[in-house]
């Protein structure tokens, strides 16, 4: 390879580095919170920004949920939130905070994604005890 070509691969292989950790690994903050309940729901305030902080969030079933997306950024990959388990589809406004609110039924794990799929989380539902 001759000198511009390592440079340029050399650019390249960083820029893809800096993707991987944007989108995975920057991610600041817990990453899983248990709801805490009040006013008859569990909630969870859900900050978006490069990805969903926390990412994992844990709830009861049977229990009203009241997600609170936190939008704090502008760009255009995060401002749809989708969780189709529960058939959510929500614009979330850019520097905002919009309520999500649904009952889950049964145990498992429900993934949510932003509209594009690039930002991930999930909602782990748990039987009552």
């Amino acid at each position: 390879m001759e000198g511009t070509e390592w440079v340029v691969a050399s650019l390249g292989i960083a820029v893809l580095a800096w993707i991987n950790w944007y989108f995975f690994l920057s991610a600041a903050g817990p990453a899983a919170v248990a709801a805490t309940s009040g006013s008859g729901f569990q909630e969870v305030r859900v900050v978006v920004r490069g990805g969903y902080q926390p990412a994992q969030v844990h709830v009861r079933a049977g229990v009203p949920v009241r997600l609170l997306f936190d939008r704090q950024e502008d760009s255009s990959c995060s401002e749809e939130v989708v969780i189709p388990d529960f058939g959510v589809r929500r614009f979330l406004p850019a520097h905002a905070e919009t309520s999500v609110e649904f009952t889950p039924t049964t145990a498992g794990r429900h993934e949510f994604t932003c509209g594009m799929g690039m930002l991930r989380g999930s909602v782990i539902v748990e039987e009552d005890r």
